[in-house]
């Protein structure tokens, strides 16, 4: 059941992840903690803690980059060979290596026999005694010298889109997106982007000269557009165009309508960051690792329309049928495929009326409700207008809002009574102080408004994008992007249309929760939330 689930979902949006070759020799030992026999990597801490497996990987602290990060208040180094193997006297000597957080130049460099001696009994050149969160690993030789020569490997390979000068990005606007939504979008990405440049400008370089500045940041940043064309089969072929014409360092926003999954994939397949675009309907791939996403969009909103029919149920005896109503072209489709997955092998599976041709074709598609059926709408503002006007006495609604426009849907007044909406957003009394910092800031720069949400949105992400990079350094290192975006979300105070933000390593959705409301009059645009922020 569960794998004819994944099917189900896989087919429409690509959701059992990308297919990518598994890893082999060190890098198994390092991402996955199997040695090259296959057998489990074994290590323990200075306390007896024993690790196996993929507890026991490096990744799992020094991260995919190799440029490690925090763990908690414990800087955790970076061990890339050209950090283990230069000596004091280069470090000193040589300001061109980026500086890392965690890195410290005066100490004696590692060979390949001290970094053996290092990883299995935790002693350092010199006598230092490493962290009691380094594990003590029980490797062979063997295995110990596959995982060396990965070290020095890792992080090797020149970066694309990066120069001393010029940081390159680029954003893709899917043929189907919204033409307004796009244009708000690309003018926000530009004008931050002017702005970024000019205060990059009327900074002071640091001086090679001076040796308690071992980085440079200050980088152009250059924009990109990719305008896809045609039908998403052939857009995987655009964006191979696209990439070798202009390299980028990471793909930051980008919208879409129907399908994000040929993107997902190809920014997934080449290695690139590709950062919080707008899309209601991403691809539900955590394992994967370049993709970031707002939330689960349309996905999510089915767990909360799932949980409120399974309270629903549970506080009577159900008598009638959950009804789905949705476009089979449209991102709905996915909506109804994942509410149905939560239904349970000998339960009443929803009944499925799927909408083809004619907008008005609505009315037939509802014919024959009953008392107790529970219809949930995958419906876009156009379609809601067709609705039939009357509403059989105890039928019960539930809405998308991503697709039904949220507080601005327009249903007729029986069904606007009724409809439980999902909102996976921050209610807008709630989150109108946070607003005001993108909507400020569009203001200034004398941006129209033509879609608040996709160039609020927008603007957090370039933030987002800003503040990472500063973080780097000098370490341009497209998994380290990644890394540094999971590590700061969470401290985040402006985060826009979401009452938080947080990603950790395996996660790929930012916000995690929403809410279910109603409409608190006949008319107007203010909704009631019927019950806290909910994260199912």
């Amino acid at each position: 059941m569960a794998a004819a689930r994944c099917l189900i979902l896989a087919l429409l949006v690509g959701c059992c992840g990308t297919v990518v070759a598994a890893p082999t020799g060190g890098e198994s030992i390092y991402r996955e903690g199997l040695l090259p026999s296959g057998a489990p990597l074994h290590g323990a801490r200075a306390s007896g803690i024993a690790l196996d497996g993929q507890a026991a990987a490096c990744v799992k602290c020094h991260r995919r980059s190799g440029l490690g990060g925090y763990e908690g208040t414990t800087t955790v180094p970076p061990i890339l060979g050209r950090y283990l193997f230069r000596n004091r006297q280069a470090n000193l000597q040589d300001l061109s290596l980026p500086h890392i957080a965690g890195f410290v130049p005066n100490r004696d460099a590692y060979s390949d026999a001290t970094l053996a001696e290092a990883l299995r009994s935790g002693i350092a050149p010199g006598g230092r005694t490493l962290s009691y969160l380094m594990p003590r690993y029980d490797l062979d030789a063997e295995s110990m010298q596959v995982l060396i020569d990965y070290l020095k490997r890792l992080g090797t390979e020149p970066v694309p889109g990066v120069s001393d000068a010029q940081i390159d990005f680029a954003t893709i606007v899917t043929p189907d997106a919204d033409v307004a939504a796009a244009e708000g979008m690309v003018s926000v990405l530009q004008n931050f982007f002017a702005v970024q440049n000019r205060v990059i400008a009327g900074e002071v370089r640091p001086l090679k000269s001076d040796r308690e500045i071992m980085y440079q940041v200050s980088r152009r940043w250059r924009l990109h557009v990719w305008r896809l064309e045609g039908k998403p089969d052939t857009w995987r072929r655009q964006l191979e165009t696209h990439l070798a014409a202009e390299p980028i360092f990471a793909v930051i926003a980008g919208i879409g309508a129907r399908t994000w999954q040929p993107i997902h994939a190809f920014c997934e397949d080449k290695s690139v960051p590709c950062l919080l675009p707008n899309v209601d309907l991403p691809v539900d791939a955590e394992r994967d690792f370049y993709p970031v996403y707002w939330s689960r969009g349309a996905l999510f909103e089915a767990d909360l329309i799932a949980r409120a029919l399974r309270t629903e149920a549970g506080s009577k005896t159900p008598h009638g049928r959950v009804v789905q109503v949705y476009r089979s072209d449209d991102i709905g489709a996915a909506g109804a495929a994942a509410l149905r997955a939560h239904f349970e092998v000998g339960e009443r599976a929803p009944v499925d009326r799927v909408l083809s041709g004619a907008r008005e074709a609505g009315p037939a598609a509802l014919a024959a409700l009953r008392s107790g059926d529970q219809v949930v709408l995958w419906l876009r503002g156009a379609d809601l207008t067709t609705l039939p006007h009357e509403l059989p006495a105890g039928v019960g609604v539930y809405a998308s809002g991503l697709m039904t426009d949220l507080e601005r849907a327009t249903p007729p007044a029986e069904w606007r009574q009724r409809i439980h909406m999902a909102y996976p957003f921050d209610l807008p009394d709630l989150r109108r102080v946070r607003m005001n910092f993108p909507l400020g800031w569009m203001r200034v720069q004398q941006l129209p408004v033509v879609d608040e949400r996709v160039q609020a949105t927008t603007y957090i992400a370039c933030q987002i994008l800003a503040e990472a990079i500063g973080s780097m350094l000098d370490g341009f290192v497209r998994d380290f992007l990644v890394e540094r975006i999971e590590s700061m979300l969470s401290t985040r105070l402006d985060s826009g249309y979401y009452p938080r933000l947080g990603l950790a390593p395996g996660q790929r959705f930012a916000s995690k929760g929403g809410y279910l409301v109603h409409f608190a009059a006949p008319s107007g645009t203010r909704i009631v939330a019927e019950g806290d922020w909910t994260t199912p």
